[in-house]
């Protein structure tokens, strides 16, 4: 019988729409047996998600997602199996969360000047206590009329280079890579597309260097591939000895697009990855 994962979500913690319980639950409903939290730059929603695996008994693979310097594009990285009590890598997280914090009030200072009226006070409602980010502001802007979509919110206005963007990252990926590892942890290459790898060999070069800082795996299956794409990076794990890792990127509300384990609908990652990433953890730390 073929079993199934999704080894990239998103909570309330951070920027999705579910609490770690409906999270959970939906991943039994749709019929997956294991799935990572992997909230950007915080742990805050594991503890919720470990009650909710045992109540619904869907395996929780513990994760993060960190934001980080690229050489071009977005550059976010993964870390699974970590150690939540990390000193290291929690130091490392408040320092993104600093910084995420001075950024968000940049980005609503920007709306306000073109005319967009948000307000912090608004976000930190929706948040419902999560940090905010810009899929908070995006789902604001929709709410309130100024766009029809979150993604026209982010083609309008808060790409990079968008009228109200401002940056964030601050970790560059040796410093990103070493965190995940202080915390006994695996580190895997989020959606190597949002990298812009064009040529393609500008990912063997990029990749080529981040396993040199000590990166385990890239994230082959992901909702943004296509198949050539997710092939291209099966190859570059194979050639590097890198683990792979899949994932919709499921954010709720913030993506609707993306469906929890299936992303566009054609996405299935295959619960045997989740093995892969055990026996990485063992081949580190056991």
């Amino acid at each position: 019988m073929n079993e199934f994962c999704d080894l990239h979500t998103h909570t309330i913690a951070s920027d999705g729409s579910d609490t770690p319980t409906e999270l959970i639950k939906k991943a039994k409903e749709v019929g997956l047996k294991a799935v990572a939290i992997t909230d950007h730059d915080t742990l805050d929603g594991l503890k919720e998600g470990y009650e909710a695996s045992k109540k619904y008994e869907v395996e929780l693979v513990p994760g993060v997602e960190l934001s980080l310097l690229a050489p071009r594009g977005n550059m976010h990285l993964l870390g699974y199996y970590i150690d939540q009590n990390s000193k290291e890598l929690n130091d490392v997280l408040k320092s993104v969360q600093d910084a995420r914090a001075k950024r968000n009030p940049k980005i609503v200072e920007k709306l306000n000047r073109l005319g967009l009226k948000i307000t912090m006070e608004e976000l930190e409602e929706m948040a419902q206590g999560g940090q905010i980010g810009r899929p908070h502001i995006a789902r604001m802007m929709v709410e309130k009329g100024y766009v029809k979509s979150v993604s026209e919110a982010f083609d309008k206005y808060l790409k990079k280079d968008g009228p109200a963007y401002a940056p964030k990252s601050i970790l560059k990926p040796k410093e990103a890579i070493e965190a995940i590892h202080a915390a006994r942890g695996v580190a895997v290459l989020a959606h190597p597309i949002s990298l812009d790898p064009n040529p393609l060999n500008l990912l063997d070069e990029f990749v080529s260097e981040w396993v040199g800082y000590g990166l385990d795996g890239i994230e082959c299956y992901y909702s943004e591939h296509t198949p050539d794409f997710t092939e291209y990076c099966i190859s570059l794990c194979k050639r590097f000895g890198l683990i792979i890792t899949g994932g919709s990127d499921y954010h709720g509300k913030a993506k609707p697009h993306i469906m929890l384990g299936k992303g566009k609908g054609n996405l299935q990652i295959p619960y045997s990855l989740v093995d892969g990433i055990k026996e990485r953890w063992q081949k580190l730390y056991g």
